[in-house]
């Protein structure tokens, strides 16, 4: 990660005349604080995400019912063994993850025993735009407020063959961002924190994070609570890394075992073409490869391996099964 000393003076001055009379001025119908909670996973060492994401993992979450349950960024609690939940008053009560959303990042965790919350009520992010003035909670900051501006919505792709639809970006950057709830000024839930981003802006590169849009979660919640995941067809997934380098597409990693790997793509290939259409960043190759079809369909790729054009085929896969989504015994 870079350092952050090159911001110049300037820059900072510029970013405050942006920020500062947006903030300070929302008052709040309800207290957020009081539905945050905080998430304490345990992952086992073998799962397949242990050493890439860790085998403790911590972050917040949001009440989202009466019920206990529990709204947070899905990679927090993929192939959990444990999870605990941490409330208000700093109780821990045991919890279960009952739903996982690759596409969109979404998670559910439920509560075991009751939980000292207050739920918030999901609202409106499509109406979010550059500007708008929203708050952040999160328990890692001991449930403080931090006021924030919607500096970008824009689609982000991310390296792990991920594609996030009109994504919300907001600064000033929120530190302990895992799983934290993006408010409005109803004091409703329109975001959940996933990433910490450097984004443009007056020519520089600023400190921000990214937020899945509740938007995202609205058409997918109930099949979430009630069946654990989605049941529309999975998406095909090779089950690689990768980045975009001078207009190409670089292979950074693949899975064990996974398709990508079983066919021959190795770190360092450069993905040129999907099915004879040439991709140059990563929404066009993740929109060539999932408009082949459904999971288990063969991607038909041409590829640079050193100085050699190559032609691959890659079976792929559907991601749900290369993960353990099922919490472990």
């Amino acid at each position: 990660m870079k350092d952050l000393n090159y911001v110049v003076p300037f820059f900072l001055v510029a970013l405050s005349a942006f920020v500062l009379p947006m903030l300070g001025s929302s008052s709040l119908l309800v207290n957020p604080v009081n539905a945050i909670v905080g998430l304490e996973v345990k992952i086992p060492v073998t799962a397949r995400t242990a050493s890439s994401l860790g085998a403790n993992r911590r972050g917040s979450g949001i009440v989202i019912d009466d019920e206990g349950r529990v709204l947070t960024i899905g990679y927090l609690i993929l192939e959990a063994s444990k999870v605990s939940l941490v409330d208000v008053d700093g109780k821990t009560v045991p919890a279960t993850v009952i739903g996982y959303d690759g596409d969109t990042g979404f998670g559910i965790v439920q509560a075991l025993t009751p939980l000292q919350a207050e739920p918030l009520a999901l609202g409106d992010s499509s109406q979010l735009q550059v500007g708008s003035q929203l708050q952040v909670v999160s328990r890692e900051i001991d449930s403080v407020l931090q006021e924030v501006i919607v500096m970008d919505r824009e689609n982000f792709a991310g390296y792990w063959e991920y594609l996030l639809e009109d994504a919300l970006f907001t600064t000033p950057a929120v530190p302990a961002f895992a799983g934290a709830g993006l408010i409005n000024d109803q004091g409703e839930l329109v975001g959940i924190g996933s990433l910490f981003v450097r984004r443009p802006f007056a020519d520089q590169l600023v400190p921000a994070n990214m937020f899945v849009p509740i938007e995202a979660l609205r058409p997918i919640l109930s099949e979430l609570i009630e069946q654990g995941q989605v049941s529309k067809p999975p998406k095909p997934w090779l089950g690689l890394t990768v980045v975009e380098q001078y207009g190409r597409v670089l292979v950074q990693s693949v899975g064990k075992n996974s398709p990508a790997s079983q066919s021959g793509l190795a770190e360092g290939d450069l993905i040129l073409k999907i099915n004879e259409v040439a991709v140059s960043d990563l929404e066009q190759l993740f929109r060539a490869i999932w408009g082949q079809g459904e999971a288990g369909v063969r991607v038909p790729m041409t590829i640079l391996k050193g100085n050699q054009l190559q032609q691959l085929e890659v079976v792929s896969a559907d991601r749900r099964n290369f993960y353990r989504l099922q919490q472990y015994d």
